[in-house]
This record gives structure tokens, sequence and C-alpha cells, in this order.
């Protein structure tokens, strides 16, 4: 298939484009270089630098590629950031959506699978783990701007005939992962450790998310190319770590003799989330394969011979 991956230079969406061109689709990449790296392009992939919130730019590359499917994974990811400067979070991850989706009608896409947030879209986790009706209370912008697009996707197919597949990510962590992003933990506890350096922790380390290796959230775009139509699927183990868990489990790891430092707890941050992916099973034939431990051993494995390239 022609398939267009939106925030393809980027962490997941890289990975995600690498196994669409292994698989033998014709791949092409839009990406703006913010938090994406040029060097993660795929080089069989066909690449428009672009910003999703240019929507002149997101149709230009439609109407050229025009593929039958777009994976969208281009946003504003910074959680924080999301906190500071809410008008641009909306500008890139709601408007930008939606140009991109006008785009999509114009020009005969038949399918769009989204990268959403099961890790930000929550809240606060009232029924553990939480399924796809826990109730939506997200507690930054960022997770409310992701779960705004779920609606237009909706709209879109009752309007327009757009099919779509929403996949709530938990915290994604492996290769290539940037540490500003919404679950950069793993990226900088490993890069300070391999520096010989102790990791800081706020609050008393028992928060818990649920975190994904990236290979599990590429086998789920991978199966929501033909599955999953109109569908909002948790993409999850299930499982809660808290940060003393990571700690511990890179300790271990590396060998690092020196213990976590311990702050000032941060406000805003959510204690407990993980996510119920039954219906991911059931639907897309999904479930994770790669354990938290195995998927440290080999983000570490990464990093200890690769680096993030610097941006210019």
């Amino acid at each position: 298939m022609r398939i267009l991956v939106t925030g393809g230079a980027g962490f997941i969406g890289s990975n995600v484009a690498d196994r669409f061109v292994a698989l033998g689709h014709e791949v092409a990449i839009f990406d703006n270089l913010s938090s994406g790296f040029r060097e993660f392009v795929n080089p069989k992939a066909k690449f428009y630098e672009g910003d999703l919130a240019d929507a002149a730019a997101v149709e230009a590359a439609i109407a050229d590629f025009r593929p039958e499917i777009v994976d969208h994974h281009a946003a504003q990811i910074d959680v924080r950031k999301s906190v500071t400067d809410p008008v641009f979070d909306a500008r890139v991850n709601v408007l930008g959506s939606i140009g991109l989706l006008q785009a999509c009608t114009k020009h005969g896409v038949r399918k769009v699978v989204y990268a959403s947030t099961g890790g930000a879209l929550y809240g606060e986790g009232r029924t553990l783990p939480a399924p796809e009706d826990h109730p939506v209370n997200p507690e930054a912008p960022y997770g409310a701007s992701k779960h705004t697009v779920e609606h237009y996707l909706y709209i879109w197919k009752l309007l327009h005939g757009l099919d779509y597949t929403v996949l709530r990510y938990p915290n994604v962590f492996g290769p290539r992962q940037n540490p500003h992003g919404e679950a950069g933990v793993n990226a900088i506890f490993i890069g300070l450790m391999l520096e010989g350096k102790r990791p800081r922790i706020f609050g008393d380390g028992e928060a818990v998310r649920d975190y994904l290796f990236v290979d599990d959230v590429v086998a789920a775009n991978v199966l929501a190319l033909g599955k999953g139509s109109g569908e909002m699927l948790n993409i999850g183990t299930g499982i809660g770590t808290s940060v003393n868990d990571i700690v511990r489990e890179l300790k271990s790891i590396l060998s690092f003799p020196e213990d976590a430092i311990y702050e000032a707890p941060r406000p805003g941050e959510i204690q407990r989330i993980y996510l119920d992916a039954s219906r991911a099973k059931q639907v897309l034939g999904w479930e994770p394969t790669v354990t938290f431990r195995a998927g440290l051993e080999r983000t570490v494995d990464w990093s200890r011979h690769n680096k993030l390239p610097t941006k210019h």
C-alpha cells in the first residue's frame, strides 16, 4: 500500500515507517524535524519536510503522494510545553490534524491510523487497568488536544466516509527515544547512568505508568492497516511500573552502584495509570510480546552504541 507517515522522523514514527518499508509498502514521511531527525528518515521512503500546522504543506504532500493510508504520529508531544503554551499545543495537535483530515478527504485517502495517548488522556486512573470507556479527564492540555482529534475522526467517518483506527498509547520506550517526550524517563535515566550520573526522581518514585516497548507499538500499527475500522483501542501491558522499579531494573542491567536522588514532587503529575488492552487483542489480534526488562536491555544496548543525532 501507499502509506504516508506523519512524524515519521521521530522516535515512534520512524520505527513504524521502517517496518512498513520492510514489509514492502510504498512509504512517504512528512515531518518538520522539530523533534525528529533527518537521520531517522528511511532512505527508501519519500520525504516531505513540512509542519503539521501548515495546512498548505500538508495538502501538497498528500496531493503529490496520494496515499491510501495516513499513519498520523506528528504532534506537539511535550506535556509541560502544553501547559505553558496551550495555544501552540492546540494549533499543532488539533488544528493541524483537522487540516490533515481535510486533505485526506480531498485526495482520496481511505484510512487514518491515529497515534493517540492513553497515558495522558484518562487522567488519574479510577479503574485499573483502565479500559477504553474509562472517564476521560486529562490533566494537561496535551491529553485534551490528542483526545479532541479522536472526536474529529469519528465525525469525518460519519460525514465523509474516512475510515480510522485510534491507537491509545501508554508510555512508549525504546531505541531512538527523545528524552523530552511524554515517556522520556527511561531515555533520561539510561543516558545519565551510562555517564555515571545518578538519576533524579521527583516525589517518592511510586507513581506508576504503563511502559510498552516500541516494537510492540509498531506491531499494532501494522495490524491497524487492515483491522480495527472505527475503533479506539488501548495499546498497553496492563501492568503498572513505578519510577523506582525503573531505577531498580536499570541498576541491575548496568551494574550501577548508586541510588537515585529524590526531589520535591512536581505539581500535576498523575500518580497511577495503566491500560487494559484486551479489546486490542480481540479486534486486532494484538498483545505485547516484549517484557519491560527485555525492552530496557535492548534500549540500553542501543544507547551504548548510538547517540541521538545533534540538531543543526
